[in-house]
């Protein structure tokens, strides 16, 4: 659909940019703007490419011989004449947010340079975020959703395995980690010779243990970090320092036998194998991300974001461990949750007659209704009317300003705050330095920025020594 887009455009003799998150989403895209479009007609922008192939597609464009630019998020930047579209996939991505100053996110570049350029923009994904749903509710974009009946007609048969008739059928259901009906929907996937996909959040073999007789959470004697297990015959690693502690003895208990805490996708993968004899066992994630694979009988354990496109679609879809997703202490949790899951559930056989979706959590949470119902402007218009109440981006513009105590209160002391702006904090940051946030409307949004860039200017020409880093709405408040 987007290289439908972007032909369009072409047709009207105007050029597009069209930014996707990482590599593979890349590679899914480049033979379908080559099938649209023909050879020879886009260029990619993307750090893979090498120096000397990049700077040639960054002259392809810049000189106007080619239309089309796609890439991850450097292309966000790519010159282009007569822009006519941006275009950018999955825009809750973290991938998007560029992690060195100025922290440019390539949604905000994009859309601004629509406005500037007076051309059209398209923002899509499975999930939505609360920034996109913003643009909806304040007029700026308008949705493209399909019907509810061709909605039902395309996606899986999904269910969670937390509501009262799955609990009356299976009373362990609520603390199982594969409850029967996962179970169920996996085996029947492999009986018909289809692919199975889990999604498990953690990677590793054990990444935290406890003690097995109190339950107390073993931590590193040295410096009090989470002990893990990399693998069934090693010995209790810490993850900060890196020591081993095979002497390892619980200071409430003296215990020195232990029980798994979170189970990581490694084990996860373990533990299926001896369950399901005799069928393949595939890993993705962060040591090896699979692109694809194929149809035949399987099981593909993969941590968030890693999963592989499977030949047909997945027979079944199961999703683990949802508590390690929607009780991380971040404002976009559940966000982040739901878009996890589509993401996932989206690789499934489509119709209810073909692949199965479960989701391990309780049916009642709004994340898992969004799922359900697979209705992610819904759980966006929520998620933005709460952010508003409470005062967090995208409702108000929020700065983020960090650096040693000293360095903060220097630069909060020299800016010419706007009236109706608001100083929160300080919390703790890295090291020694900490967090102040500044929070104003977005109507101010503008001022705020001038004052604060003044004020930096100021600390520049005094040749401050503590440097201040200085982010708009930035992904992660605490």
């Amino acid at each position: 659909r987007y290289a439908e887009a972007v032909a369009a455009t072409v047709a009207g003799g105007r050029s597009a940019v069209v930014v996707v998150a990482d590599a593979r989403d890349l590679d899914r895209l480049d033979p379908a703007m080559t099938a649209v479009l023909g050879p020879g007609r886009h260029v990619q922008l993307t750090a893979a490419l090498g120096p000397a192939r990049r700077y040639r597609a960054f002259l392809a464009a810049r000189r106007g011989q080619v239309p089309v630019v796609i890439g991850t998020r450097a292309a966000m930047f790519a010159p282009v004449p007569r822009l006519g579209l941006v275009a950018v996939w999955d825009d809750g991505d973290d991938l998007h947010a560029e992690p060195r100053a100025p922290y440019p996110h390539a949604r905000e570049v994009l859309l601004t340079r629509a406005q500037l350029a007076t051309c059209a923009a398209l923002v899509g994904g499975y999930a939505r975020t609360a920034e996109a749903q913003l643009l909806v509710e304040t007029g700026w974009a308008r949705e493209v959703t399909a019907v509810r009946a061709a909605v039902r007609a395309r996606m899986p048969a999904i269910a969670p395995t937390g509501d009262d008739p799955q609990l009356a059928r299976d009373p362990g259901a609520a603390t199982a980690r594969l409850p029967s009906l996962a179970w169920t929907a996996a085996r029947d996937a492999l009986s018909v010779d289809a692919p199975v996909l889990v999604q498990v959040p953690r990677r590793g073999y054990l990444p935290a243990v406890a003690c097995a007789t109190c339950r107390t959470p073993a931590r590193c004697p040295h410096c009090h970090g989470p002990l893990g297990l990399p693998s069934a015959r090693a010995a209790p690693l810490c993850r900060w320092c890196g020591r081993v502690a095979a002497a390892y003895a619980c200071p409430e208990c003296r215990g020195r036998r232990l029980r798994a805490s979170v189970t990581g996708a490694r084990r996860t993968a373990e533990e299926l194998g001896r369950a399901f004899p005799g069928v393949p066992v595939r890993t993705s994630g962060r040591e090896e991300v699979l692109a694809a694979v194929p149809g035949g009988p399987g099981l593909v354990i993969a941590t968030p974001g890693a999963e592989p496109v499977a030949d047909g679609g997945y027979g079944a879809v199961l999703l683990l461990d949802s508590w390690a997703l929607l009780t991380r202490a971040d404002l976009r949790a559940g966000e982040e949750a739901l878009r996890r899951w589509l993401a996932a559930a989206a690789l499934a056989r489509p119709g209810a007659a073909g692949g199965r979706v479960v989701v391990v959590a309780d049916g009642g949470l709004a994340p898992v209704q969004a799922l359900l119902r697979w209705d992610a402007g819904w759980f966006a218009a929520r998620e933005l009317a709460e952010r508003r109440e409470l005062g967090f981006p995208p409702a108000v513009r929020m700065v983020s300003v960090t650096g040693t105590p000293a360095a903060v209160t220097d630069l909060l002391t020299e800016t010419r705050l706007p009236a109706a702006a608001e100083v929160l904090g300080p919390v703790p940051a890295d090291g020694d330095r900490e967090r102040m946030l500044v929070r104003t409307p977005r109507t101010q949004a503008a001022v705020l920025a001038a004052a604060l860039h003044a004020a930096a200017g100021v600390r520049t020409a005094r040749k401050a020594a503590d440097p201040v880093r200085l982010q708009v709405d930035p992904l992660t408040l605490f």
